[in-house]
């Protein structure tokens, strides 16, 4: 059975504490309660980075510049219906406050606790990225 492949994009936010954004999906979307990285699908014609910024203007009254934009991980993970794949960039920077312009509820997370958090399946290995980067750079 094919399932058609879905391309979205992610973004691990950091703040000046070193915590990382996660947005809660509100009632009457897909996987409502389920917290996840900020982002969202890449539109034809669009790269990664082009649609990153976008979503992140849409939905969280961000300005973000692309090359803030650091490729981290990516996920790949079949869904029932469909393909997901996300590629996770994170960025420090950013221009405006941190607005839920969709109805979601946000949380500043240490990455060592991101698991504490029910998430979609896709973005629970990248919690191990995270924490790992964590780690590395505490230690580097």
């Amino acid at each position: 059975m094919t399932r058609r492949m879905v391309l979205v994009v992610a973004a691990a936010l950091y703040d000046a504490d070193g915590r990382i954004l996660l947005a809660q999906r509100p009632e009457g979307k897909a996987m409502a309660g389920l917290w996840e990285f900020p982002g969202g699908k890449v539109e034809p014609g669009e790269t990664p980075e082009q649609a990153l910024v976008r979503e992140l203007r849409e939905e969280l009254s961000i300005m973000v510049d692309e090359a803030s934009l650091e490729p981290v991980t990516f996920a790949s993970h079949g869904y029932q219906d469909f393909h997901l794949l996300m590629p996770l960039y994170a960025t420090k920077s950013w221009d405006g406050d941190v607005v839920p312009r969709e109805g979601q509820t946000f949380a500043w997370v240490n990455s060592s606790d991101l698991h504490n958090y029910p998430a979609p399946a896709a973005d629970i290995p990248l919690f191990d990225v995270l924490a790992g980067r964590a780690l590395n750079a505490e230690c580097s």
